[in-house]
């Protein structure tokens, strides 16, 4: 019997992954739990290993194609069979019938197309009792996805469509019913992209629709870098946006033009801390790696979040509308810098642990990140950022938010400065500058600035951790 290979769900909020590369191709003999494809989600890369064996048969997509999850890729057929009818194309629009009995034009029964959607889009329609058959798809070959769906109820209903503000302003600025244009924001929100696709589109149709025989359309100027004449002397390197760059570029646009980000810096004499840290690594045992200064700002930076719950927490989008989700668990994010971009692994209920044993889950989960050996749980559930420039010797920046999250600690390099001391006599002094950058929809400046405070007061005197 055949068996569907499907596009799996590695996390909760995953919707797509994208076809890294076939590591076996069609009419391959496969084993059960054998790789046959390298996927990438927005966090990791994952291998989809074979549900059975037999022959690898009806690979439907190329790599580099984005895949709705649970989507079927691919076939298993066992030696001498056939593939079943059932199964339509993944890359050509399957082809409605032809009417069975001819008659006028105008009195003809058509017959129903066959509609091709994701199975996700497939249970909403069915759940809200909506016909797929009047809704244009917007997904590979016209496949109908979830978010053409939600459109389609939004219009339905005559409600008020979620849209983010920027995307009303757009909208009505140009003129353009919200109902109309699919949202790819959480629960089918509009986002602004999605306007301008929506303008993009109309525009196109409009100018296929009035343009006369006689109608001079004016040639458009180049607008694209590769049809200008380039200086002979000019060396260059075109790299598409795809994996891992794409997805980077597309959450952080999206959180730069969504959370209204607040910055507040301070000042940190981190002359403790390295003294903690010098302590530590004495008592380290034979084996552990050495404690950082990134390992002890991380142990202060779990004491206060639990001190500043409104930092340590998510803004999510429900059918219901947004909602602040205050988490119990610190689960502290490391960004860790890598060839193909930035990933962030996260360190799990932070709070409950040491600092030796914080130095030593940071440096597993960060060299698994650099061996491209992360798993969905290495990268899941994060409530706060950690993003450290200070080794490039950067003594100050500001960092976008990944979301959900609603906060980011910008970490700068430390530097010998003279300061006057406690009893107000010169000294020289290990300081650091600390930016947090907050979602000003959750956090407002006293609570950025309270946390800030309290994360000071914990590097200043790392004793007051263990009360």
């Amino acid at each position: 019997m055949a068996r569907e290979v499907i596009m799996p769900k590695f996390g909760f909020t995953q919707e797509t992954a994208e076809i890294v590369h076939w590591l076996k191709k069609a009419g391959d003999a496969v084993e059960a739990g054998d790789p046959i494809a390298e996927v990438t989600t927005d966090k990791v890369n994952m291998e989809v290993e074979a549900p059975a064996s037999g022959i690898l048969t009806d690979l439907r997509y190329k790599e580099g194609d984005i895949v709705p999850v649970t989507e079927v890729i691919a076939y298993i057929l066992a030696p001498g069979e056939a593939l079943p009818a059932t199964a339509g194309s993944a890359t050509q629009p399957p082809t409605a019938p032809s009417a069975a009995v001819e008659a006028p034009p105008a009195a003809a029964p058509q017959s129903m197309p066959l509609v091709k959607a994701t199975p996700l889009a497939e249970r909403i329609a069915r759940e809200a009792g909506l016909e797929l058959q009047g809704i244009q798809g917007s997904g590979p070959s016209g496949k109908i996805t979830r978010r053409d769906v939600e459109a389609a109820l939004n219009r339905q209903a005559g409600g008020k469509v979620r849209a983010v503000p920027a995307a009303r302003r757009l909208a009505r600025e140009a003129g353009v019913e919200l109902a109309e244009v699919a949202g790819s924001g959480p629960s089918g929100r509009v986002q602004s992209a999605d306007v301008q696709r929506f303008l993009a589109g109309r525009s196109s149709a409009a100018v296929e629709a009035v343009q006369p025989a006689h109608l001079e359309i004016p040639q458009p100027l180049p607008a694209a870098p590769a049809e200008l004449e380039r200086p002979t002397q000019l060396a260059f390197q075109v790299l598409p946006l795809a994996g891992m760059r794409r997805t980077i570029a597309q959450r952080l646009q999206k959180s730069a033009q969504e959370a209204p980000h607040i910055n507040l810096e301070i000042r940190v004499d981190v002359t403790q801390a390295e003294a903690l840290r010098a302590r530590a690594n004495q008592q380290r045992s034979e084996g552990q790696p050495k404690v950082s200064l990134t390992a002890v700002l991380a142990k202060a930076c779990a004491w206060a979040l639990k001190r500043n719950p409104y930092i340590n927490a998510w803004l999510q989008s429900t059918p219901q509308g947004e909602q602040i989700v205050l988490i119990e668990q610190v689960n502290l994010g490391i960004a860790v810098a890598l060839k193909e971009g930035l990933i962030v692994p996260v360190v799990q209920q932070s709070e409950s642990k040491g600092l030796l044993q914080l130095a030593q889950e940071m440096d597993e989960l960060t060299a698994r990140a650099r061996e491209n050996r992360l798993r969905p749980e290495d990268v899941a559930d994060g409530t706060f950022t950690i993003s450290n420039l200070g080794m490039f010797g950067v003594e100050r920046f500001t960092a976008i938010i990944n979301p959900p999250q609603v906060a980011i600690l910008a970490v700068g390099t430390v530097r010998k400065e003279v300061v006057a001391d406690e009893n107000d006599q010169v000294a020289v002094r290990p300081m650091i500058n600390l930016t947090l950058c907050a979602d000003h929809r959750v956090v407002d400046g006293a609570v950025a600035a309270a946390f800030l405070r309290d994360l000071k007061t914990a590097l200043e005197d790392p004793q007051l951790m263990i009360l």
